[in-house]
């Protein structure tokens, strides 16, 4: 079949994407197949131009390595990613809940295409299902972007939240009347993706899954600028959070067992102060925001955790217990 003859200038670009895709140090291309994949391109020509194609995108960064014999191999090894990275990533495609299973697919393919087409092949064979029940929120990504041109911008947003009932249909809440916050930050967090934001109306920072938005609008009226929405601190809201579920601010002084100082780096990040206590116990303080879920990790250590400070807290834990208690009586 005769093919057009296209732009010769174009030529080293199409020569870098064929060993891009298609090599790696273990699947080099010869001189002659690369010749006749360019000429099924379009773009036919001789050993000489190859070389000096490969010469000149070599001197502008464009790493091509050679394995040099009678007829000369090419393939690209230096790639934005190393193939435990590429693996790490579509790991945690397929673990997150937000993604639907049609864009996991979509996604987990894109990775490993990174890794060109050789290895996508064992990538992808090598990939786990991790059959994690997956949202069925197809508008995600849409929103996620809106999302993000909203914060550059500074615009306010709005959208409608619902929640599932028992047969998995959709039931909005305020009666389906639009809610309309100042968007902050988005932060993937115990399996899924939220929006925070500054609630006008209440006065608080709040956050959203994103999976559960629907008809998400930019309303292009600015951002309220408050004292509280300025000094926001991401990594430190997140981490007095407890499930992603708001409470009162406080600052709580533990008793722990010291074998939970790993559980207590995981959950307040490395710059906690511990202290030696008494025994084979340590003693440190952490600003949390009291939820439900809060008092329930207060318990879920037994007693190897205990709350000391203020007293107002381990009132609230000891509320709880009781509550708990009661329900299996």
């Amino acid at each position: 079949m005769c093919i057009m003859e296209k732009d010769k200038k174009l030529r080293p670009l199409k020569i870098w994407e064929i060993l891009r895709h298609e090599t790696d140090e273990d699947h080099p291309m010869g001189t002659e197949t690369l010749r006749a994949k360019l000429e099924e391109c379009g773009y036919p020509c001789t050993r000489k131009t190859v070389y000096a194609d490969i010469a000149m995108l070599n001197n502008n960064g464009y790493e091509i390595m050679c394995n040099r014999k009678i007829s000369n191999e090419y393939y690209v090894a230096d790639r934005s990613f190393d193939i435990p990275e590429l693996q790490i990533l579509m790991d945690a495609v397929q673990a997150a809940s937000f993604i639907t299973d049609k864009k996991t697919k979509v996604l987990v393919g894109k990775i490993a295409q990174l890794a060109g087409d050789k290895k996508a092949e064992v990538l992808q064979r090598n990939t786990v299902e991790f059959h994690t029940p997956k949202s069925d929120n197809e508008q995600i990504f849409y929103t996620v972007d809106k999302i993000g041109d909203a914060i550059e911008q500074r615009w306010q947003i709005s959208f409608l939240y619902f929640d599932y009932d028992i047969c998995h249909q959709r039931v909005y809440r305020k009666e389906k009347r639009r809610y309309v916050v100042n968007p902050l930050s988005t932060v993937f967090s115990n399996d899924n993706y939220y929006l925070m934001c500054y609630d006008d109306k209440h006065g608080n920072i709040g956050h959203y899954r994103i999976d559960r938005m629907e008809d998400m609008k930019i309303e292009y009226t600015p951002i309220t600028e408050t004292e509280e929405s300025k000094k926001f601190d991401l990594s430190r809201h997140k981490r007095a959070l407890f499930g992603m579920f708001n409470g009162e601010d406080a600052q709580v002084t533990f008793q722990a067992d010291k074998s939970l100082v790993d559980h207590i780096f995981d959950k307040f990040g490395k710059d906690i102060y511990i202290a030696y206590g008494e025994g084979s116990s340590v003693v440190f303080t952490a600003d949390v925001q009291v939820s439900k879920p809060f008092l329930g990790w207060c318990c879920s250590f037994g007693n190897m955790l205990k709350v000391i400070a203020p007293q107002l807290i381990a009132d609230k834990v000891k509320e709880f217990l009781a509550a708990m208690a009661e329900q299996y009586k």
